[in-house]
């Protein structure tokens, strides 16, 4: 387990971290989101002993990073898929974490065969895409076998297979009782990997809650209904209380849950439905709904202004 209590980061006036406390519990995948600048990625590092808190404490297990013999047998973290020294093969490369941290060398070959890298063990690693340094990276997290789990961004630079793939990962490691970690900005990929979410906003907590919780909580659920009897089904659920918004295109909306209701009332007044669907916001919905107020930098769609003094020869290419 990790455990955050009052963790928090100054950078002179900047705070990058404000205060959190929450858990992150065995058994299942927590998710780990924000927006840019949120920081998450300064409450990684802390967590791995990287960067000092200004103030809090965060323990692995009970113990902070520094108080762990063999690190790599408790906690295994990608952060960096670029921080592998460029002239070693992928094997050694492993191997010497290996040595450094009391692991046993079987488990280098036994990893690289996990992520896929069997082939190209022998390779050097400055030779490798960005996505086969993903698996490097995943297969150093690995290596020691540990309990916990910690990933940023570990789908970056993956095709679809390999999506496909640290998903499943993430899931069985979880499975066999692990704590997994991870975060991410893909929201459709959280959504079919995390069960449980934790949401910050310029370094201070907004969610701490289940993948379901948390889009019921901060997003809206209707049931859309079309239909060629639209005024007779209008006044069939306004007698039976439930209020109906016109939605446009020959639409109508009813907030909540009340499909099955309403498919009862629509089947005993004989009103022909053609459409009867609940809707529900997805993860990236509530989520832009949640950290709106906390993204630090916002674009704005719209016509590009162009100074005066540019020329009048300016074409915008």
């Amino acid at each position: 387990m990790i455990e955050l209590v009052g963790l928090t980061k100054r950078y002179g006036e900047k705070v990058a971290v404000d205060g959190l406390t929450f858990s992150v519990r065995p058994g299942i995948v927590t998710g780990f989101l924000g927006p840019n600048g949120a920081g998450k990625s300064t409450t990684m590092r802390m967590i791995l002993g990287l960067d000092r808190p200004t103030a809090g404490d965060v323990r692995i297990d009970g113990r902070h990073y520094d108080q762990l013999k063999d690190p790599l047998t408790y906690i295994g973290a990608l952060l960096d898929a670029k921080a592998v020294h460029g002239g070693r093969s992928a094997y050694h490369h492993l191997l010497c974490l290996a040595q450094s941290n009391g692991i046993p060398d079987r488990r280098v070959a036994e990893v690289l065969d996990t992520v896929g890298l069997t082939a190209v063990a022998k390779k050097k690693a400055k030779g490798f895409s960005y996505g086969m340094g993903q698996r490097l990276g995943i297969a150093a997290a690995l290596l020691g076998d540990p309990q916990i789990l910690m990933f940023d961004e570990p789908v970056n630079g993956l095709d679809p297979e390999g999506i496909h793939w640290i998903r499943n990962l993430m899931k069985s490691l979880a499975a066999q009782g692990r704590t997994v970690f991870v975060s991410s900005h893909l929201m459709s990929e959280m959504a079919l990997t995390a069960d449980h979410l934790v949401v910050i906003g310029q370094g201070r907590l907004l969610a701490d809650t289940s993948m379901a919780g948390f889009i019921r909580q901060n997003s809206r659920s209707y049931v859309r209904i079309r239909s060629p009897q639209r005024e007779r089904l209008v006044d069939v659920l306004h007698e039976a209380g439930i209020t109906v918004v016109e939605a446009g295109g020959g639409t109508l909306e009813v907030e909540g849950g009340k499909a099955e209701r309403i498919g009862e009332l629509a089947a005993r007044y004989g009103v022909v439905l053609h459409e009867l669907s609940p809707q529900q916001a997805s993860l990236e919905e509530a989520f832009m709904q949640l950290t709106a107020e906390s993204v630090e930098y916002h674009a704005h769609a719209g016509p590009m202004e162009v100074p005066q003094d540019w020329g009048a020869g300016w074409k915008g290419a």
